[in-house]
């Protein structure tokens, strides 16, 4: 039985022309000697393919390798250590992912080779389409437009005993970490993912040597990472600005962004710099400008107070330089900047707290750049964040609202599908409140849930879902306002105006 499988994994590889018909002995021996098989006993060739889907093969393998012994404990991180080590055998080396990339983009035709590197990464199984499809994804009307929700599900949660194994594992400094471009090939451990499938694009921002590569849990199209060579810690500065820039310049169809450089306001890797990219218009980009002002010393470039739950300043204009050291005026500024009547303070001491999350995107031919203001003060209220998901929406979400969130797309945990589902069976009961207030998973919603019954007395098995991916969009709304550090009352926005006005003085 494990024959046809490998057969069908080899018909795979030559569908997705990953390798060509002349490769399946060769490539099928490989696969022999990881399973630690005596012998095969069918040529791949002689074999007629049922044409099954990837995920069906692999698991059928990974089955079979787990009854042999192979997978010592079959937990999610083995079987994905070994599937990772099965594809790797169709994967070209990176010398000639990178000679193929190019060659598509050498007729100026960067879009194209995009879309085949993400097809590539797609079809090696390095982006997992399978769990990519578990998300749970809609949008919410607001009054700053339909923002983007998604219930993560493809990031597959560890059980105990991977934690614990995870532990016990030897551990290692190579590399150094996750976004190194070392990973390229390494074969992962209990405590590091695989990634012998991984390719990246080197790209050249500054001068400097950079790395596109895909994000193995995509959430938008194209979902991209650009990573420094260097391992070398997250920090907002001047080039920055120009970095992001180079590469849109590069890469027009595209967006990137970084996020924050501070702890709480921060992405969740802060130890290698990197950026985040992809082909995708985020809720944000689509926001109205507000009020607009002429930076007259930085040649006819623009500054927008965007209308958003954050606090945004939309820059933009068709020198590329200009923009880039107009970008860096206004994080210096705001760097330093106070006004305690509205609660921004810069700094406690030597402890800086002002920073920002920058995104930059080509538009209309000219070069626009989001800056959002991001502040990572604590208070006795708000241990976790002045400007931070306050606790009455923690049961929803409390994690940091980085770089994707900021621009309008919740990433949500994926223990809200079960809990919503769960929920909305306790408040079709008779006596809600006690159905909810006795479930130990869905009990933090009470007040929630409560409220929601409250105002749609009607609530049926048919509205209900809908009522609750509602209230949803809601809370991620309030966690955005929650994060903006010029609020949005008349005092905030006026306050918001004075530091705009201070740009153009």
């Amino acid at each position: 039985m494990i024959d046809k499988y490998l057969n069908e994994l080899i018909h795979y590889a030559i569908r997705k022309k990953l390798i060509e018909a002349e490769d399946a002995d060769f490539c099928k021996n490989q696969l022999i000697a990881i399973l630690q098989l005596a012998e095969s006993r069918i040529s791949p060739l002689d074999y007629e393919s049922e044409d099954l889907a990837l995920p069906i093969i692999l698991d059928e393998i990974l089955n079979w390798a787990a009854e042999n012994g192979i997978i010592n404990n079959n937990t999610v991180t083995e079987r994905d250590l070994l599937d990772t080590k099965l594809m790797a055998v169709f994967m070209k080396r990176p010398s000639e992912v990178m000679a193929d990339f190019h060659e598509l983009k050498r007729d100026e035709n960067v879009e194209e080779a995009t879309a085949w590197f993400y097809e590539l990464n797609k079809d090696i199984h390095y982006i997992r389409r399978d769990r990519i499809e578990k998300n749970v994804s809609w949008r919410t009307e607001t009054e700053y437009g339909k923002l983007d929700i998604t219930i993560n599900l493809s990031k597959p949660e560890k059980d105990p005993k991977e934690i614990e194994a995870a532990k016990q594992a030897v551990t290692a400094n190579y590399p150094s970490c996750v976004l190194c471009k070392e990973n390229v090939g390494y074969e992962g451990r209990l405590n590091h993912p695989a990634r012998q499938n991984l390719r990246t694009i080197p790209v050249q921002l500054q001068g400097e040597e950079w790395h596109l590569q895909f994000s193995p849990y995509v959430y938008y199209h194209e979902h991209a990472i650009v990573l420094s060579a260097k391992h070398e810690p997250m920090r907002i500065t001047g080039k920055t600005f120009y970095r992001l820039l180079d590469f849109v310049n590069q890469f027009p169809h595209y967006f990137i962004g970084s996020n924050a450089d501070l702890p709480i306001v921060g992405g969740s890797i802060l130890s290698h710099d990197h950026y985040q990219a992809g082909k995708y218009e985020f809720p944000m980009a689509r926001a109205e400008e507000e009020e607009s002002e002429t930076l007259r010393d930085f040649e006819d470039v623009i500054v927008s107070k965007l209308r958003w739950p954050m606090s945004v300043i939309r820059v933009k204009g068709k020198n590329k330089e200009k923009v880039a050291e107009a970008c860096h005026m206004i994080f210096q500024k705001w760097s330093v900047y106070n006004d305690e009547s509205v609660d921004i303070i810069s700094a406690t001491g030597d402890i800086p707290h002002h920073t920002v999350t920058p995104i930059a995107r080509m538009r209309d031919g000219k070069f626009e750049v989001d800056i959002v203001l991001r502040n990572n003060r604590t208070s006795e209220d708000h241990p976790m964040g002045i400007f931070h998901p306050h606790d009455h929406v923690h049961h929803i979400k409390k994690e940091n609202i980085g770089l994707i969130e900021v621009m309008g797309l919740a990433v949500l945990p994926g223990r809200l599908k079960d809990e919503l589902e769960e929920l909305t069976a306790a408040l079709l009961t008779a006596d809600p409140e006690k159905d909810i207030a006795s479930r130990a998973t869905i009990a933090k919603h009470l007040n929630w849930a409560l409220e929601l019954k409250r105002r749609h007395p009607n609530m049926n098995q048919t509205n209900a879902q809908p009522i609750l991916k509602e209230a949803l969009g809601d809370v991620f709304k309030t966690i955005l306002t929650h994060s903006g550090v010029f609020k949005r009352d008349k005092k905030g926005q006026a306050a918001f105006l004075t530091f705009m006005r201070s740009l153009t003085s």
